[in-house]
This record gives structure tokens, sequence and C-alpha cells, in this order.
């Protein structure tokens, strides 16, 4: 009986526990999960900068070349601020190009990612376009959590 209240507090733990970053302590972090996926990267960011895919894309070229499958989902083009539609035009072709999965939601607002079913990051940065504004992220280490995001945005049959 001991080991099994034991079992129920480590696993309410580990939903109860987090890390919090800003803009500045984000990247680092994100970039040294990513580097450690093994399954699956699903990414929601409404925007989409060359700024930020040029840092992140030879990290999912990379797990793409070792079988990761990476998902990104992001509003439509032409949901995009004229300003910035090429560059959404162009960072799509980028991933698109070295095989990742490009999804649109219209209405799109979401900022979060999702590893392996296991690390959730939830917050306020985009993380494919964030630049000079002040941000918070929220970085999950649970499975239950990491499942529970993935239900509740339907993303389950892209996994398979």
């Amino acid at each position: 009986m001991f080991s099994l209240r034991k079992a129920n507090a480590t696993n309410q733990d580990s939903l109860l526990s987090s890390q919090l970053f800003d803009q500045g302590s984000f990247y680092k972090a994100f970039i040294r999960d990513l580097s450690k996926a093994k399954r699956e990267v699903i990414i929601e960011s409404p925007f989409i900068s060359s700024r930020r895919i040029a840092l992140l894309l030879p990290e999912f070229s990379t797990l793409i070349n070792c079988g990761v499958k990476v998902i990104v989902n992001t509003k439509p083009i032409e949901e995009h601020a004229p300003d910035y539609s090429f560059q959404a035009i162009q960072g799509i072709a980028d991933l698109q190009q070295i095989g990742v999965n490009v999804l649109y939601t219209g209405g799109h607002h979401r900022r979060l990612a999702v590893i392996d079913k296991r690390v959730s990051w939830e917050g306020s940065l985009n993380i494919l376009s964030q630049n000079d504004s002040c941000e918070i992220m929220r970085r999950m280490c649970s499975e239950q959590l990491a499942n529970q995001l993935i239900a509740f945005l339907k993303l389950e049959k892209y996994l398979t």
C-alpha cells in the first residue's frame, strides 16, 4: 500500500512541477529539449519569421533525418499581417522542404510545443517568430499533461 501512495504522490508531484522561462532563456532550453526528441515534436505558433526559422530549421532538419516527426501548426497565410506574410510563406516553404508537416488552423493564437508526449511548453512566446517582446513560457515534464494537451488539440491523428 505504501508503494502505491508513493507512486501517486510522485505522479502528482510531476504534474505540479514546472519551470518558467522568458524570451532570454527559452530558446536555449527549448533547443536542448529538441535535441533529445526521439519520436515527435509538435509546435503551435501562429506567426512565423525568417529569424526564428533560421534558428530552428537546422534543429528540425537533424530531427527529421533521425526519424523524428515534426509537426507545425500555424495560421493560414491570408491571416498573417501583410508586412509579415512573405516571411511566413518562405518559412513554411523551408519547413516543408525538409519534411515538416505544416498544418493550418484559422484564428490560431496558441503558443505551445509537445515533445515525445512527455515535455510540454505553454505560454505567450511565439516559438517560430518571437523577436523583441517580453514573454513567458512554462515547461512541464509530464506524460499525463502532454497527452491531455494532444487530446485537447485533437492532434493524435497526426502522430500515427
